[in-house]
């Protein structure tokens, strides 16, 4: 657990995103789709947000992503202090358990893996203009739900 966790959500371009995670010597990039799942990063802050308040000594949430027609469940599940995402894809829209495939799979910190979704964040949200977020992800940034996360991370000591 002592290999260092990247996230990367590239500048949106068309309704799609590049996103990128690595860790653990493993590593995993696609393109993700503005739809079906149109509050995806929403749900991404607003989790880990509750996984660094959680009091339970175990918690989980899933993403549901899409990249048409491949799907995607993004698994987060806390142990203790750890954290764990797991990353998988199928190949259509109907997430058929028996055809699913585990493409990534990181454990680190809670609050390491939480920095680097902050860092990740951070740097969409600095060039929300230069980008043109909004119209080319076709739905504004999320930007309650990450001022929330990072208020949130800043009292459990990151950042």
């Amino acid at each position: 657990m002592n290999d260092k966790f990247f996230v990367s959500f590239n500048s949106p371009q068309c309704g799609w995103m590049s996103v990128g995670f690595e860790g653990a010597g493993a590593e995993f990039h696609t393109t993700t789709a503005h739809t079906p799942h149109s509050t995806a990063l929403q749900e991404i802050l607003i989790g880990l947000s509750s996984m660094l308040e959680s009091q339970t000594p175990k918690d989980e949430f899933v993403i549901y992503w899409s990249r048409n027609p491949e799907a995607y469940d993004f698994h987060f599940k806390r142990d203790g202090r750890n954290l764990t995402l797991e990353i998988f894809e199928f190949p259509s829209f109907e997430r058929a358990a028996t055809e699913r495939e585990k493409m990534f799979e990181f454990t680190g910190g809670v609050r390491e893996v939480c920095e680097a979704f902050y860092a990740t964040f951070a740097h969409l949200e600095k060039e929300i203009h230069v980008d043109e977020f909004e119209f080319n992800w076709r739905q504004p940034f999320p930007q309650r739900e990450f001022e929330k996360f990072g208020n949130t991370l800043k009292k459990c000591g990151g950042q």
